[in-house]
């Protein structure tokens, strides 16, 4: 039986990146035992753009960001998301990892929700975004 060993969000820099803007897609994807990758989300990301006092002396947001800061945000938007609303933030975990866990047996993977949460989760990040990185950060 195919098992899922890990979770891997994969961070590539955006369309509207460039060097006033930060701008990052998230595509978050199960691991299997035999190597192949089940995509769960892929419809994430983010932007950040330079304003305020200071913001006109930074000739390239990318020099303001680190590779841990994009792994960082890449977990968070993923999910699970914050609490609103009526929703406790226990809602909106188990909501989370519910769905996952019925992607992944859409796709033949029977996992529990509860063990699917437990696995490991790393971010990697793009040849392109690590080129980036790479150049504003020396």
């Amino acid at each position: 039986m195919t098992r899922v060993v890990r979770l891997v969000t994969v961070a590539d820099l955006g369309e509207q990146a460039d060097a006033r803007r930060i701008s990052v897609s998230a595509r978050h994807e199960a691991v299997l035992d035999d190597g192949r990758r089940i995509v769960l989300l892929d419809d994430r990301g983010w932007t950040a753009t330079l304003r305020g006092p200071g913001a006109d002396e930074i000739s390239d947001i990318w020099t303001t960001t680190s590779v841990d800061e994009i792994g960082e945000t890449a977990r968070m938007v993923v999910g699970p998301d914050e609490a609103y609303g009526e929703r406790t933030q226990e809602d909106m975990d188990t909501g989370h990892w519910n769905t996952l866990a019925e992607t992944l047996r859409a796709g033949g993977v029977v996992i529990d929700a509860g063990e699917l949460r437990q696995l490991p989760h790393e971010v990697e990040l793009s040849d392109r975004l690590r080129a980036v990185l790479d150049r504003a950060n020396g």
